[in-house]
């Protein structure tokens, strides 16, 4: 009696098809969790730069009017004052393109936030925390700005 070579070699065929398709199953899961966790940078970073533009408006030296930086680089370094004040760490690389450049807000010619560059679609589309509410529905990551809106009535000249 004969018996059958290609059995084997269907059946390691087989199973190295299934093994393909759970490889690219768990490449899928893992390309979601990485924009889970950028889109979470983002919302940190962003965040970290508009807390700082805040602290450099209020933290104006005594006779001079409040004002937005004029720079992100003043955020680093704000020379108004006779020892340099440092109201961010670092400037944080945009999480999505990973690129280190921005979209800046102006509010004339001062940065009043920042934005991604990027066009891509987020992921987390409800759920945000109160202070990201307006983030809800954006098309692309480029519309969730990180603005610091100075009061209207409490500049201080």
């Amino acid at each position: 009696m004969r018996q059958p070579r290609g059995i084997v070699l269907v059946a390691l065929l087989l199973g190295m098809a299934f093994m393909g398709v759970l490889a690219l199953l768990g490449a899928d899961v893992w390309a979601t969790t990485l924009r889970h966790e950028r889109e979470t940078e983002l919302l940190f970073a962003g965040d970290q730069v508009r807390a700082a533009i805040r602290r450099y408006y209020y933290a104006t030296p005594a006779g001079q009017r409040r004002t937005l930086p004029p720079s992100l680089d003043e955020l680093l370094e704000d020379h108004r004052f006779p020892t340099p004040v440092h109201h961010l760490r670092r400037l944080y690389p945009d999480p999505i393109t990973g690129d280190a450049n921005w979209g800046l807000v102006l509010s004339g010619d001062r940065i009043a936030g920042v934005y991604s560059l990027s066009e891509a679609a987020p992921l987390k589309q409800t759920g945000f925390a109160p202070a990201y509410a307006a983030f809800e529905g954006r098309g692309a990551y480029k519309e969730w700005a990180f603005t610091f809106i100075p009061p209207a009535n409490n500049r201080r000249r």
